[in-house]
């Protein structure tokens, strides 16, 4: 490579290296060694595949969170896992949402639903907490109930009257664990489908 091509390697890459941040994807969870591989940490291990994929690592300490720009689509953004602890997940995405000035039909949450088997992902465009804490901490925090997520499945609880609490904050077992890694590259794709603006395109594929 002559300094000319070098030159011209250079400057391909700015108009990426300074174009804004159009995105926000937050996977949500708990920090810690002992909230690993539990039900309520899927959007955890879900940013981080799509961080993977995308050949990032989210590991730099911004808005209270671990954080990452990224390129997917053609756009850039930030990949985001709060470490403010589920119930207060609204304060670093909004704190982040705030300084890019991203509102809130593009800020793409993924976050653990009980009401699906682990392995099922369902995409919806917007809508209420569902008794989600961390969902209510982002509405409260955003204003608004307008932002899409991406819902992991994890299972619904044994019986009715087992406690909510126990059953979020136990760890996968295997066979489900298994089946959660397994639609991965799927939850992946989903979400670069939709920060291209392709929601409806995302939830027509991989929605259940």
């Amino acid at each position: 490579m002559d300094i000319f091509d070098l030159f011209k390697k250079i400057e391909s890459k700015k108009p990426e290296a300074n174009a804004p941040i159009e995105f926000l994807i937050a996977g949500l969870g708990n920090p810690g060694k002992e909230y690993e591989r539990t039900r309520h940490n899927v959007g955890f291990v879900a940013i981080d595949a799509i961080a993977a994929r995308a050949g990032v690592k989210i590991d730099r300490a911004k808005f209270k969170a671990l954080i990452a720009e990224v390129t997917l689509g053609g756009r850039r953004g930030l990949l985001m896992k709060p470490q403010t602890f589920m119930n207060l997940s609204g304060t670093a995405i909004a704190e982040a949402a705030s300084f890019y000035k991203i509102p809130p039909e593009r800020v793409l949450v993924l976050v653990d639903d009980i009401s699906l088997a682990p392995g099922v992902m369902r995409i919806r465009r917007k809508g209420s907490a569902g008794g989600h804490n961390g969902l209510k901490s982002i509405i409260a925090e955003l204003g608004s109930q307008e932002f899409p997520r991406i819902k992991l499945g994890v299972g619904q609880k044994p019986s009715p009257d087992y406690d909510l609490v126990s059953w979020v904050l136990g760890k996968l077992p295997e066979a489900d664990n298994k089946a959660f890694l397994d639609s991965l590259s799927d939850v992946a794709a989903a979400a670069e489908l939709c920060v291209k603006g392709e929601t409806e395109a995302a939830m027509c594929r991989f929605s259940h």
